[in-house]
């Protein structure tokens, strides 16, 4: 159904991609998953034609339907068409066939040619499903969620997140041969994932989606890895890619482990060789340890084309099933991760928050009613509900009463208190505008500025470096010009700054790679402080654990 080679690929300087394959089967699921500025994204542009500038070959099949969701939509779709036009639009010669069963009774008459074109039309619109087209474009609103009278809306006034909804949409209706999707979760709540991953299972459409959400990893037949350049193939789920990639790994590391002492032995003998035969002149046939010396540098040179350092990692629990020799190997090995500290914070009061009989809600109708909960030190507390139920509403006006400002969403006579001993940080799903016109450098100085904190260059410098930014060359981009998964990791960086008590998380898995989400996962789980959170990542929700608060319930 898809066949991508790419031979090289590179942006600017930098090679992307080298040596790249994948190829996609009929009906196959295959999850895309790769590290943060590995190059996905620009294997997305490729493969939709977005980017052109490359060596290699994409193959689709004529007659191939193939569909994908677009990363941005900035500055498209600015004229009149409302979102229904724009969805069916999206649909395989829906506008034709519909062109064609409007306009041809008005002028067909007796011409046997179009009536039989006109014929051919209502056949094929009824075969397509398109006579109920908009009853299925309001059941899946219905699934995620949107409001059914943005049909009628311009699409030009949807959210970023409501236009990648109605695009996933038209690719579900359409049930194209080839589906490429990509962070198709990122806006979903948990009742709407669970409707895409039943979708995910049973399509007859062959899909590639590019996700490091590991439910919709878990229903896939296939992963691929993007990873030093090149694809790796592992069969199965995301429990088999687990499992697959700790032993691939292991036998890599033990490789480059075997390659590097030949190297090492390799460079002695060499120095050996010069000793023996300092400063010789005559002609090497004439002297064996130049010969030797020779031969030792033309071997050295071709290891030294091949021999480049793999980007290792291995999920904790599969490490946890290595022996002692390959869990130094590895740790000596692995490739970098973001670094977070782990320092014990300081209480200073047990009880952190209160919340009692608190209902929530707008134009005096509550989204919730009645809620009551205290956090305390070291509490966990996950957020349960669906989009509109009240999770963000319910963060705000915690921050306003913590900001001493009476929250205008508050009905009745709810209570909302908290220590003063509180030091409270939030990771929220969108950058502050405050930070989006500055470099990288600038924000992260601001960020400890606005928290009364110091930080020099040499410390800012440090901190990027953590947080897998590249201190040379990343200190003067601009905010609005970072990657998600960049911006994910600027507010992790805001979020830890200044060692808060009680940490208020809104879906921070968005936009990291599993490596990152482990080790925030990892860090959380050690953090001494208390954590309420928000998130439909289900294995995020075991790591943490907690109580429970359902506000669909209330």
């Amino acid at each position: 159904m898809l066949h991508v080679t790419i031979h090289e690929k590179t942006m600017g300087s930098k090679l992307l991609l080298a040596g790249f394959e994948l190829r996609l089967e009929r009906n196959e699921k295959v999850g895309f998953l790769g590290r943060n500025g590995a190059g996905k994204t620009t294997f997305m542009n490729l493969v939709t034609g977005s980017d052109t500038d490359f060596d290699g070959e994409i193959i689709i099949p004529k007659n191939i339907i193939f569909m994908a969701t677009s990363q941005e939509h900035t500055g498209l779709h600015t004229d009149d068409r409302t979102t229904i036009e724009h969805a069916t639009s999206k649909l395989p010669r829906f506008s034709t066939l519909h062109r064609i069963i409007t306009t041809y009774p008005s002028h067909m008459g007796d011409d046997m040619k179009k009536m039989t074109i006109y014929s051919d039309a209502l056949e094929e619109f009824s075969n397509l499903g398109y006579y109920n087209v908009e009853n299925s474009l309001a059941k899946y609103f219905a699934a995620y969620q949107l409001d059914d009278s943005l049909l009628e809306h311009k699409f030009s006034s949807l959210s970023g997140g409501q236009k990648r909804l109605v695009e996933l949409i038209a690719i579900q209706i359409a049930e194209p041969h080839v589906a490429f999707l990509d962070e198709p979760t990122n806006h979903m709540d948990y009742v709407g994932k669970a409707a895409f991953v039943q979708w995910l299972r049973n399509t007859k459409s062959a899909v590639l989606v590019i996700s490091h959400d590991r439910d919709v990893l878990g229903a896939v037949d296939r992963i691929v890895e993007l990873k030093d350049k090149k694809a790796h193939n592992y069969n199965g789920n995301y429990d088999a890619y687990l499992s697959q990639n700790a032993s691939k790994t292991s036998n890599a590391i033990n490789e480059y482990e075997i390659t590097e002492k030949r190297i090492k032995n390799i460079k002695e003998q060499i120095d050996y060789a010069k000793a023996r035969a300092p400063g010789y002149k005559g002609k090497a046939g004439k002297n064996p340890w130049v010969v030797m010396r020779e031969k030792l540098e033309r071997e050295l040179a071709t290891i030294a084309k091949t021999h480049l350092k793999p980007s290792f990692w291995i999920d904790s629990e599969s490490t946890k099933q290595l022996s002692t020799k390959a869990t130094s190997n590895y740790h000596k090995y692995k490739a970098k991760n973001i670094s977070i500290s782990s320092a014990k914070t300081e209480h200073g009061s047990s009880s952190l928050l209160r919340i009692d009989d608190v209902s929530l809600g707008y134009d005096n109708k509550p989204l919730f009613s009645d809620c009551s909960f205290s956090i305390a030190a070291n509490d966990r507390m996950h957020i349960i509900g669906r989009n509109g139920a009240g999770k963000t509403t319910l963060v705000r006006a915690i921050l306003d009463s913590v900001n001493n400002k009476m929250p205008d969403t508050l009905l009745g006579k709810g209570v909302i208190e908290h220590s003063t001993a509180l030091r409270l940080s939030t990771y929220e799903q969108e950058i502050g505008s405050e930070l989006l016109g500055l470099t990288l450098y600038d924000a992260i100085e601001h960020v400890f500025a606005a928290r009364d904190m110091l930080a020099n260059e040499q410390a800012i410098l440090r901190i990027m470096d953590n947080y897998l930014f590249n201190p040379a060359e990343d200190r003067g981009v601009l905010v609005n010009q970072l990657s998600g998964g960049q911006k994910a990791r600027l507010q992790l960086i805001r979020m830890l700054a200044g060692r808060p008590n009680l940490l208020i998380l809104d879906e921070p898995t968005n936009h990291l790679d599993l490596p990152s989400i482990e080790e925030l996962e990892n860090h959380l789980k050690a953090y001494t402080g208390a954590i309420l959170y928000i998130t439909h990542d289900s294995y995020f929700a075991r790591a943490l654990g907690g109580k429970e608060l359902n506000l669909d319930e209330l």
